[in-house]
Order: structure tokens, then sequence, then C-alpha cells
């Protein structure tokens, strides 16, 4: 099997620029994943000795690539610690970071240390990279891997204070953007990342900000938190909780998700959380929204009916969400816009005419 070709083939599939294609040449992605991964949620992980074409398929797939579980530790299910991101992403992300011969990068989360090879081919021996990692197994492993690049990897959470940067990566999600990440970041230079509106799961669109905290959107994502703001997760909300109330939505939840609206309406709605789970519906399985506050929560399913309890008609707050967006023709997600508040305590998203809507932080 060769490799190579692999990773010449995943390459040729980036919509990309020549410039950072050729840094992906550079760099194929196989000398930087471990040996071990983990590509399900349960069971076992993949050893690349074991079955060598799985391994190479689950790694030259278009996505991401889970290279540690529970923080390196056990559990009853593979919960996702760190990871290679997506190749299509990555390169997303670089092109919004303006990253040019030259320049000084900060990376947040090295992981496997793919993303600050290409990155430091793209700064060229004039520039510097240098890349945060908490997991000290991580940052070993990434160093090891990224031994000539002339990358230099930290292993913590900050960088040293007197290091000016021109462009700021992370490979992580945070609800709160943190100081250190944009205060070190030169003029006209942005610190791309995904902003989380929730404190644990949902969505992690990426934005690009700018030294004044304000930014556009640029693609949806699913990114694992940076480890100093995760918080437990909650049950699923409504899970053994009698249903007091019935209403009605304006479309069903299969129609949500099957026309990729939750995150524009999660955006849209910041007093409410929503999440996607599955239930048995119509004989088969089939995908219900939960919108829940700190006293209510409301399903949605899928032929638009909703159910829940408590003093708030949740269904009817996000309908108001949902008419507002489809006014105006659901604008895409890259037409919204973050800024952050001084305080970092207060996000307001707007999307052309439409919001102000304020994500404050509690």
């Amino acid at each position: 099997m060769n490799l190579d070709n692999l990773h010449a083939r995943l390459v040729d599939r980036l919509d990309t620029t020549d410039t950072i294609r050729a840094a992906f040449t550079d760099h194929s992605r196989h000398r930087f994943i471990p040996d071990l991964v983990w590509p399900s949620s349960q069971g076992l992980p993949l050893y690349r000795t074991a079955n060598l074409a799985r391994w190479a398929a689950y790694v030259y797939d278009d996505d991401a690539v889970v290279i540690q579980a529970n923080d390196g530790g056990s559990g009853s299910s593979n919960i996702a610690t760190s990871s290679s991101l997506a190749p299509q992403l990555m390169a997303d992300m670089i092109a919004a970071a303006g990253v040019e011969p030259g320049m000084r990068v900060l990376e947040i989360g090295t992981g496997t240390g793919w993303n600050a090879a290409i990155l430091a081919s793209l700064v060229g021996p004039t520039g510097h990279v240098t890349s945060l990692e908490i997991d000290p197994d991580v940052a070993a492993h990434a160093r090891s891997r990224l031994f000539g690049t002339g990358v230099r990897v930290i292993t913590g959470t900050t960088a040293p204070d007197a290091d000016a940067y021109d462009s700021v990566i992370a490979t992580c999600a945070v609800r709160h953007v943190p100081e250190s990440w944009t205060t070190s970041l030169t003029s006209p230079g942005v610190a791309v990342l995904p902003w989380a509106p929730y404190d644990y799961d949902g969505p992690t669109p990426v934005v690009a900000l700018s030294h004044a905290l304000r930014g556009d959107f640029l693609c949806d994502a699913s990114i694992m938190r940076d480890r100093t703001q995760r918080l437990p997760r909650d049950t699923f909300a409504g899970t053994a909780q009698e249903m007091e109330q019935v209403g009605g939505f304006p479309v069903g939840s299969r129609e949500l998700v099957d026309r990729d609206l939750l995150t524009r309406l999660t955006l849209a709605a910041p007093d409410l959380r929503l999440e996607e789970g599955r239930r048995p519906w119509d004989g088969d399985s089939a995908p219900v929204i939960a919108l829940s506050t700190a006293d209510s929560w409301v399903h949605l399913w899928p032929d638009g009916t909703t159910t829940g309890a408590g003093p708030r008609d949740l269904g009817k707050e996000l309908g108001e969400a949902y008419v507002e967006l489809d006014a105006a023709g659901w604008p895409e997600l890259t037409e919204f816009t973050l800024e952050v508040s001084p305080d970092r305590r207060t996000h307001t998203i707007r999307a052309g005419a439409l919001g102000p809507w304020e994500h404050r932080l509690r």
C-alpha cells in the first residue's frame, strides 16, 4: 500500500489555493498520525500494525482523525479529546488567517503536529510558528514529528508574554475567547477560532476575529473544546420528565437537520439551548430537537409537533427566530458576524440587518 499516493489524492481533493496545496504536499498526513487511533465512539482503538488498510482508510478519509480518547484514560465510551482536523477545514482556516512568508503564527492545540508543519512551510525560513498543546503526551508526539520544521511546541496553554503574532489559529473551540489569544495579535492580523455558543456540546462555527474582537463566520464545524473551558454534559433535555404541553412548529425536526439550519437558529436564539438527538419514530428512529432553559424544555418532532413542560413556550420562541430568518431567505452562515465585548462576557451576533442577538456568559 502506497500511503504517499493516498496523501497526494487527498491534497488533490482540497478546494484551496495552489500555495496552501503545496504546503499540504510537503507533509504527508500519515507521518503525523500515531499508530493508535480511535475511529469509533464505541469499541476498541485501531492499531496501524494490526490492520494497515483500515488504518490508512481512516487517515485518508476527508474527515477528522481522533488520536486520543478520554484524555488518554479509559471510559465507557471513547470521548474524543485530541484529533487531526478535517483537511478541508484546516485549509479554510489557514486561508482565513492569511498566512504568508515571514509571518509569526500562534497555533492553539498542536494535536498531531500536522497543521503546525503546514504552517511552517507557509511562513518559510523567515517566519516562525509557535504551537501550544495542553496534553504532555500529545505534545511529545507532535514534537517528535515536527523535528526539523522549526516549529516551537510549548506544553501548556500560554505563549510567552513578550511574543507578538501576525495570526492566531485555534484548533479547539471556546465559548470565552481567552485574552491571551488576541492581545498578542498584531494589527491587521486575525485570530481564527471555533466559537462555542454553549457551555458544552453543540455547534462550534469558525470565526475570524480581528484585534478589535469583531469578525465574520467562515464555516460550520464540530470541534472539541479547549480543556480549560470544558464542563460536564447534562442529560438530554426532557429525559424522564413528564410532558405538560403540546404545540406546533413551522417545520419538523428532520427538515431542520436536512436543511442544515440548526447552527443559524442557535445563533439567532441566544436564550435557548438546542440539542439534536434521536428517538423512536414511525417504526424507526428520527432526529428530535430538544430546546431548553433552566426551567423549561421542549422536544420538536419530525411532524412539527412540540411537547414539553415549564413556564416558557420554547417552541413558540424558537418559532419566532425561525420566521425571522425564513423571511430573510436564510442568510448563509458566512453572512453572520460576531462581536466580542471588551470584558469578553457578551457575544453579539448579526446577519446583515438582522439581530443583534446577544449571547451572554453567566
